[in-house]
């Protein structure tokens, strides 16, 4: 919460200045386990005048609504507004709002109260007798004091005249809560960060990451040893601390045994401490670092040694775990998850992996993999959810499911789907190579989608508890290395085995013998749509323009996602080209023409235009049909082929003949027969394009 509070702070603090006229030069927020601090500079002595226009009622409007402008505006009647005419709107009233420059000690009174009364803490207490009371000031540990300085720095500041809870706010501070726990008096910044040094604080966050990293570094050097370095343990680190002290620690080297990242995670997770290998190694070795938040008179010895015994007794209980665990294999789990729900109106985990297992083989063929191996690898994935290390330590699961298949003999490929199917888990995340591991990724994935999409538990604005973008986007992620996979056949197929799902969680709930009717349809659709909207932001964020995949998508039946992305891809290089931004203005024109032609008509161009009648027209004409000919044909076949370049490279040899036409001829001729085969010319220029995607979708 400390990096939050520290930047909530700093936006409460100058969105509430600049909203009263008050700029600044620069502000930065800090944050220690006991304090919030900010800085802003350059802020003026007294903000300027403002003058505002408030425009109010017509003359002659109801009596509420002259009451409320007055009030609003702060007029004592309608003698004190103006009367302006507008020769639209006739007579009204409009109220000149001058406000004097206001001292900014002043603002800084009434704004910090109310910032600090109402601080959004995701957690927050009352403590004290004042605690009883309504209203009572809530925060997120008990507040001991509040420094509040302002002035400019050729004078002495002043202190900020507020209280909060019976708090007033002064000069005074306190240092280290053990280190340097007296009283400090501060007035300026630059003297609270000195002061708070002396006192053992180091106020900035980042400073403390860094003197950690370094000094862990530094120790693990000397002993021959590498950090293991952990971005988020050390962020979590630094936010226990005010004085980073780095130690070492040591357990028994027969713990090493244990897998290296059961080590970690008990080390980690128990007692925020870091893990060392062996110098030039991937080995772990039988020590620690950890980090103290006192400068101890024996150097940490007993520190040190306090650490080493909860981390033995920690070890302990892994390698417990891991000996428990390695007795029994994890086929024989497998009836223990029958017993666990995974959802009320989806079954139990046991029904979901049989669901996976099925749908893992038929996906095998379609991405290269073997049928038995991937429906073997989904049958165990699962499997050591209900294993003593992964009760202990979630974030271990799939990876310790692929050291017990290992240890048991399974197949490589197998070993790596149990640890490989939740991948990818976001943007950065790796995508599986092994066919086997894609194959289960992408059953277990479409598994979740089409499941909470059958009993519409779909995402609605921020709120996604089943994580369904982050499916959809691995499903994608999968599908864009290459594999063909029709979205809507595959999803269709599915539902049957989940509605069968549904239908037995009904009966177990219900206590029925009969289920009637199934109301839940295949959502294929509606789940297409939905990748559609996955994909059109991860092709944005990948740099893709947004109207062009709009322009892709609204061709009916784009169901094949790597297809989609290619045709964006042939589209935005060729849309690069002279050729391609030429050609897009004429289609628009025509689309345009037609839209209009077509509006007016009440009827659409939608037939093919007559070639002989189009020969014996304008030469720009004529030109315009023999080119349309060529290369429509030629990008027919090109799209048949899947080659979206060769596609736009036959378009392009529109753009001449195109300008042309558009330059020489008449598109509404005053002979009817003429006009109409102009049209249906623009539409088959029109179609021609579609063929790739939606040309009026294009902006530009």
């Amino acid at each position: 919460m400390q990096r939050r509070a520290a930047e909530d702070l700093k936006k409460l603090v100058t969105d509430a200045l600049v909203e009263r006229g008050f700029l600044y030069e620069g502000a930065k927020a800090f944050s220690t386990p006991r304090r919030l601090a900010l800085h802003i500079a350059g802020l003026p002595a007294r903000g300027e005048a403002v003058r505002e226009e408030r425009r109010g009622p017509r003359v002659g409007a109801p009596e509420a609504a002259i009451q409320g402008f007055l009030k609003g505006a702060g007029l004592a009647s309608l003698d004190e507004a103006q009367r302006i005419t507008d020769p639209k709107k006739g007579e009204f009233y409009l109220a000149v709002i001058e406000r004097p420059g206001r001292e900014t000690l002043d603002v800084l009174a009434e704004l910090l109260p109310e910032i600090i009364k109402s601080f959004p803490w995701p957690k927050a207490m009352r403590w004290g007798a004042a605690s009883a009371q309504p209203g009572a000031l809530r925060w997120v540990r008990p507040l001991q004091s509040i420094v509040a300085t302002f002035g400019p720095e050729t004078e002495s500041p002043e202190v900020v005249p507020f209280a909060v809870g019976g708090i007033a706010a002064g000069t005074v501070t306190y240092g280290h809560r053990f280190l340097a726990p007296g009283p400090i008096e501060v007035r300026r910044f630059d003297d609270y960060i000195q002061a708070l040094e002396r006192a053992k604080v180091i106020l900035d966050a980042d400073r403390r990451k860094d003197v950690i990293l370094h000094d862990a570094r530094d120790l693990a050097f000397a002993r021959g040893l590498d950090l293991v370095e952990d971005e988020g343990l050390l962020e979590e680190v630094a936010g226990l601390v005010e004085w980073p002290v780095v130690l070492m620690g040591s357990f028994d080297a027969a713990f090493l045994e244990i897998p290296a990242e059961a080590i970690r995670a008990t080390i980690r997770a128990n007692q925020k401490c870091f893990v060392l290998r062996k110098s030039g190694s991937e080995d772990l070795a039988p020590a620690f670092i950890l980090v103290s938040n006192l400068l101890a008179s024996d150097g940490g010895q007993a520190i040190t040694a306090g650490n080493e015994r909860v981390v033995r007794a920690r070890l302990s209980d892994a390698k417990f775990f891991w000996e428990t665990d390695k007795a029994t294999k994890l086929e024989d789990r497998l009836p223990k998850l029958d017993s666990i729900v995974f959802h009320e109106k989806l079954g139990t985990q046991g029904e979901r992996i049989a669901r996976i297992a099925a749908l893992a083989q038929a996906l095998a063929p379609l991405v290269g993999a073997d049928p038995a191996l991937a429906e073997r690898a989904a049958r165990l994935a699962k499997a050591d959810l209900v294993t003593e290390m992964v009760g202990e330590f979630p974030e271990l699961q799939g990876l310790m499911g692929r050291k017990y298949a290992a240890l048991q003999g399974e197949h490589p490929s197998v070993c790596a789907a149990i640890e490989e199917h939740y991948k990818p888990v976001g943007p950065s995340d790796r995508v599986p190579g092994d066919p086997v591991s894609i194959a289960v990724a992408l059953a277990d994935k479409l598994d979740t989608l089409v499941g909470f999409w059958a009993i519409d538990e779909k995402p609605t604005g921020s709120k996604d508890p089943y994580a369904l973008r982050r499916a959809a986007l691995g499903v994608i992620r999968l599908i864009l290395e290459g594999r063909r996979l029709n979205l809507v056949e595959i999803s269709g197929a599915h539902t049957s085995k989940i509605d069968e799902s549904i239908k037995n969680s009904y009966l177990r709930k219900t206590n029925a013998s009969t289920y009637g009717s199934l109301t839940v349809g295949n959502r294929s659709a509606e789940l297409l749509d939905f990748f559609a909207d996955r994909l059109k932001v991860y092709l944005r964020d990948q740099g893709a323009r947004h109207d062009l995949i709009d322009a892709v998508f609204a061709l009916p039946g784009q169901d094949d996602l790597l297809m989609v992305v290619r045709r964006v891809e042939a589209l935005q290089a060729f849309l690069e080209t002279e050729d391609g931004k030429n050609l897009l203005a004429g289609v628009k024109r025509a689309s345009n023409i037609l839209r209009i032609e077509e509006k007016k008509d009440g009827r659409a161009y939608d037939g093919a235009p007559d070639s002989a009648l189009a020969a014996s027209g304008e030469p720009a004409e004529r030109a315009l049909a023999e080119a349309l000919a060529a290369a429509a044909a030629t990008a027919s076949q090109a799209i048949a082929t899947e080659d979206f370049a060769g596609a736009m490279r036959a378009l392009s040899t529109l753009r001449a003949p195109v300008d042309a036409f558009f330059q020489d001829v008449t598109v509404n001729a005053a002979d009817p027969k003429l006009r109409e085969n102009r049209l249906l010319l623009l539409n088959a220029l029109r179609a021609a394009t579609r063929a790739v995607a939606d040309f009026s979708k294009i902006e530009g």
